[in-house]
């Protein structure tokens, strides 16, 4: 399912600062996007995708907003574009972020997506159409895929 928002999506509407003084990762998740969407923490599943406009994780620079939406179950955050620190720390946590200015007009609730992080494609398998970002380069591509930062380091340090 595909969680469709506007411009300027802030990280005070992603968690709100009064669930703030937990570090339960699974505690925020339950209050993701509780502000803007009530349904959200309650009907999000594995796999599903945020498309939102741009600007999306504007406001003030709290780790805690990648981390509920991550936890929650996002597979990626599809925005036009991203403020500059929610889009750092999306990837300090393992947050697939992507950019691109075409789908928010052109998704569907229910329509079928996949990504390809390597090859820089967004496939609409219900519309059969194909929209193209900017592919991450290797190295922040392991650092997503080892689940952020910190997994990455701890990888790295075994070796």
């Amino acid at each position: 399912m595909n969680w469709i928002y506007g411009d300027n999506v802030d990280t005070d509407v992603i968690i709100p600062a009064r669930y703030l003084n937990t570090k339960s990762a699974q505690e925020l998740a339950s209050h993701c996007m509780e502000d803007i969407d009530k349904e959200f923490a309650q009907n999000v599943k594995e796999g599903d995708f945020i498309i939102t406009g741009a600007n999306f994780g504007c406001g003030s620079s709290r780790e805690h907003a990648p981390l509920a939406i991550k936890t929650s179950g996002i597979k990626a955050v599809i925005a036009k574009s991203f403020a500059r620190i929610f889009y750092r720390n999306a990837i300090n946590i393992g947050l697939v972020i992507i950019e691109n200015s075409e789908i928010q007009n052109d998704i569907n609730k229910n329509d079928e997506i996949k990504i390809d992080l390597e090859n820089g494609e967004i496939l609409n398998i219900t519309k059969n159409k194909k929209y193209s970002f900017p592919a991450f380069p290797s190295e922040i591509q392991k650092l997503i895929n080892a689940g952020g930062l910190v997994e990455y380091t701890k990888e790295k340090m075994v070796k």
